[in-house]
C-alpha cells in the first residue's frame, strides 16, 4: 500500500508544481516524462535488481570506511573530543558523548581534499561529462544547465563555475533549473557529514544518500522546468559543452585547495548553525508564549514553534510521498525544519529520533533521509543567488527574481526523491536501514 502511496506522491507533487507554474500551457513534457523515468529506472535498479542492490552496498562500504579514515586528523587534534559515542582510544580513554564541531563537521574538510585530488586527477569531470550527456541527450534540455545540474551532484555552489562561459546568456528558466539543482542536492564533502551522524543506527545511509543527490539533481530538473518553463531558446540548446575549471599544477596543491575550500565550508556551516539557531530560537520563544495564551483562551493544543507550523504545512506533501501516518507528522517537522534551519539540524535530529526508537517504521526513517537530502532551505537561497550573480552581476535581477520559484522547485524535488524511493522501499529491502 505504501509503495503506491508513494507511486501516486510523485504525479502529487508534479501537480503541486503545476499549479504554481505562470506558463502551464508551454511545459515541455518531453523532459517531465523522461526525468520521471530516469529516476525510476535508477530506484528500480537500485532497489530491485540484485545487482544493483550489492553495487549499493559496496558503493555504502566504501563510503563508510572512507568517513572512518577521516577521522584520523580530527582524534589526533581534539583526542578523547573527536571520539564517536561508545568508543575509546588507544590509550583506554573513553568518549565524552557526541559533539558536532570535534567529530562530525571536521570530516568536510578531508573530503573536500578528497574532491580536490579526484579533481586534478581528471575522474571527476569524466564523471560529471557522462552525467551532462545524459540529460542533455535524453531530457533535451541545454548543455550548459546539464552541466551544472551533473556538477552540484558532487559538489557545492561552486558548480556554476563550470559553466561561467555560458551565464551570461542563459534564459530565466536555465537559471531556475541551475538554482533549483544547487539548492536539492548536497556537495559530497558535506555527505560525510550526515553519514557520521546517522551510520551506527543506519547502516546503509551512505549508499542512501548518494543515490538521493543522483535522484534530487534530475528532479530537479523536473520540478523547475514545470514551475518555470522554457519560453526561449537556450544558446546551449542539444549541445554538449565542456567543464570550465582551472587545475592545478600539482598533486599537492589541488590537495591543498581542496582542504582550505573545506575549511571555508565548514566555517560557514558553523556561521550560519549559530545565527539561525539563535534567531529561531528567540522567534520561536515569542510564537510559542503567544501561542500558548491563544491555546487556552481556545482550548486547543496547536505547536506554535516554526518547527511545528511548518510541520502541519508539510504534514499532507509527507503522507503523499508514503511515510506512514504514525512517523508522518514528526517527519514534516524535520523536512519544516529544515527550510529554516538547514539540513544539518534535521539530520542529527533525525538521529536523535532513531537513538530513541521514536519512529514506529523504519520505512520512515528512510525516506526521510532522502527527503532532507538537500540544501533546500532559505540560507542556501541566499548563497546560491548571491554565489551565482558574483559570477555574473549583469543578470542579478533576474537571478533574484527566480529565487523563490527554485527554492519551492528544490523543496518539492527532494520529496519527489524520497517518493521514488519510497515506490520501490519494501520490508524485505536489504537496503532498508534497520
Amino acid at each position: 500500500m505504501y509503495n503506491l502511496i508513494s507511486f501516486s506522491g510523485i504525479f502529487i507533487l508534479m501537480a503541486f508544481a503545476w499549479i504554481l507554474s505562470p506558463e502551464k500551457k508551454t511545459i515541455n513534457w518531453r523532459v517531465i516524462t523522461w526525468g520521471t523515468g530516469l529516476q525510476l529506472a535508477l530506484a528500480l535498479c537500485i532497489f530491485v535488481v540484485p545487482a544493483g542492490a550489492k553495487a549499493f552496498l559496496f558503493i555504502n562500504d566504501v563510503v563508510i570506511k572512507l568517513v572512518e579514515n577521516a577521522s584520523a586528523g580530527t582524534r589526533f587534534l581534539f583526542g578523547r573530543l573527536a571520539l564517536p559515542p561508545g568508543t575509546r582510544n588507544e590509550t583506554g580513554e573513553e568518549s565524552l558523548g557526541f559533539i558536532l564541531a570535534f567529530q562530525a563537521l571536521p570530516t568536510i574538510i578531508f573530503f573536500a581534499s578528497l574532491m580536490g585530488i579526484l579533481y586534478y586527477l581528471g575522474i571527476m569531470p569524466r564523471l560529471i561529462k557522462v552525467f551532462s550527456k545524459v540529460f542533455t541527450r535524453v531530457m533535451g534540455i541545454s548543455g550548459a544547465e546539464s552541466l551544472s545540474v551533473s556538477s552540484n551532484i558532487f559538489v557545492g555552489v561552486e558548480a556554476n563555475i563550470t559553466i561561467l562561459p555560458f551565464l551570461g546568456g542563459m534564459t530565466r528558466s536555465e537559471f531556475c533549473t541551475i538554482l533549483s539543482a544547487g539548492m536539492s542536492t548536497t556537495a559530497s564533502n558535506v555527505l560525510a557529514l550526515y553519514i557520521f551522524l546517522l551510520q551506527e543506527r543506519f547502516p546503509t545511509i551512505a549508499g542512501h544518500l548518494i543515490s538521493a543527490s543522483i535522484l534530487s539533481a534530475i528532479a530537479a530538473i523536473v520540478m523547475s522546468k514545470i514551475i518555470m518553463p522554457e519560453t526561449e531558446r537556450p544558446k546551449t540548446l542539444g549541445v554538449d559543452v565542456p567543464p570550465y575549471y582551472e587545475r592545478e599544477s600539482t598533486l599537492m596543491e589541488a590537495m591543498i585547495k581542496g582542504a582550505n575550500e573545506g575549511m571555508k565550508m565548514l566555517v560557514g556551516i558553523v556561521a550560519l548553525l549559530i545565527a539561525f539557531l539563535g534567531i529561531v530560537a528567540l522567534v520561536d520563544s515569542l510564537l510559542v508564549s503567544a501561542g500558548i495564551r491563544l491555546n487556552h483562551l481556545m482550548g486547543i493544543g496547536i505547536d506554535w514553534s516554526l518547527r511545528g507550523l511548518l510541520g502541519y504545512l508539510f504534514y499532507p506533501l509527507t503522507l503523499a510521498i508514503g511515510v506512514p501516518p504514525s512517523d508522518a507528522f514528526e517527519i514534516a517537522r524535520l523536512i519544516g525544519e529544515r527550510a529554516i534551519l538547514t539540513e544539518v539540524k534535521s539530520y542529527q535530529d533525525l538521529a536523535l529520533l532513531l537513538n530513541a526508537g521514536a519512529l514506529h517504521n523504519p520505512r520512515s526513517a528512510v525516506l526521510a533521509a532522502y527527503a532532507l537530502c538537500g540544501f533546500a532551505h532559505v540560507a542556501s537561497l541566499a548563497i546560491f543567488v548571491g554565489g551565482t550573480a558574483a559570477l555574473v552581476p549583469t543578470r542579478i535581477r533576474d537571478l533574484s527574481e527566480v529565487g523563490i520559484r527554485a527554492l519551492i522547485a528544490a523543496n518539492l524535488a527532494c520529496l519527489m526523491t524520497a517518493a521514488v524511493a519510497g515506490t520501490f522501499l519494501t520490508d524485505g529491502s536489504l537496503l532498508l536501514g534497520k
